[in-house]
C-alpha cells in the first residue's frame, strides 16, 4: 500500500506540472480543449442548429450566450488522477493501457454531457448554471475517475501482484 501512495503521488505531481507547463498547455491542452468545444457543438448540432465554436467556447447564435471550456473543464484533471493511480498499481501493462484508454473515454464522455447540460443549464437559470457548474458536475467527474478505477481492479489479475 505504502508504494502504492507513494507512487501514485509522483506520478500525480508530475503530471500535474507537466500540464501546467506553456508548451505542454499550448501544444496539447489548449487543442484538446478546443477539440472538445467541436465535439461538443457537434452533439448539440444534431438537434440544436444555433450552437456554434470558436475555439473553447460554444457561442449559441440564437441569444448571443456562450460558455468557454477552461482548465478544470476538460476533464484533465480527472484522467491525471485516474492514469496516476493506474500506473501506480501493480498491475499487467496491457490492462494498464486498457484501463487508461478506457476511462480516459469515460471520463470524456460524461465531461460533453456536463459542457453540454451547463450550456443549456446557464442560458436557463444562472443560479441553477452555477451551482450544477461548481459543486455537482465537478463531483461527478472526480467521482467517474474512481468508480472508473474501482472497477478496473475487478478486472485486473491477481496473480503475479506482490502484496505490499
Amino acid at each position: 500500500m505504502l508504494r502504492f501512495i507513494v507512487l501514485f503521488g509522483a506520478i500525480f505531481s508530475a503530471l500535474f506540472v507537466a500540464e501546467l507547463m506553456q508548451p505542454v498547455d499550448r501544444h496539447v491542452i489548449e487543442p484538446f480543449t478546443a477539440a472538445i468545444a467541436k465535439v461538443s457543438v457537434w452533439l448539440v448540432g444534431l438537434f440544436d442548429s444555433h450552437v456554434i465554436a470558436f475555439g473553447k467556447e460554444l457561442h449559441s447564435t440564437r441569444n448571443g450566450f456562450a460558455i468557454s471550456i477552461e482548465r478544470g473543464c476538460n476533464g484533465v484533471e480527472a484522467v491525471i488522477i485516474l492514469v496516476s493511480a493506474m500506473l501506480a498499481f501493480p498491475a499487467p501493462w496491457k490492462h494498464r493501457l486498457a484501463g487508461i484508454g478506457i476511462g480516459f473515454a469515460a471520463i470524456q464522455l460524461l465531461n460533453l454531457v456536463r459542457i453540454i447540460s451547463l450550456f443549456y443549464l446557464g442560458q436557463w437559470n444562472r443560479v441553477w448554471f452555477d451551482w450544477f457548474h461548481l459543486y455537482l458536475w465537478q463531483a461527478l467527474i472526480v467521482l467517474d475517475a474512481l468508480v472508473v478505477f474501482l472497477v478496473w481492479l475487478r478486472y485486473v489479475p491477481r496473480e503475479g501482484i506482490e502484496p505490499a
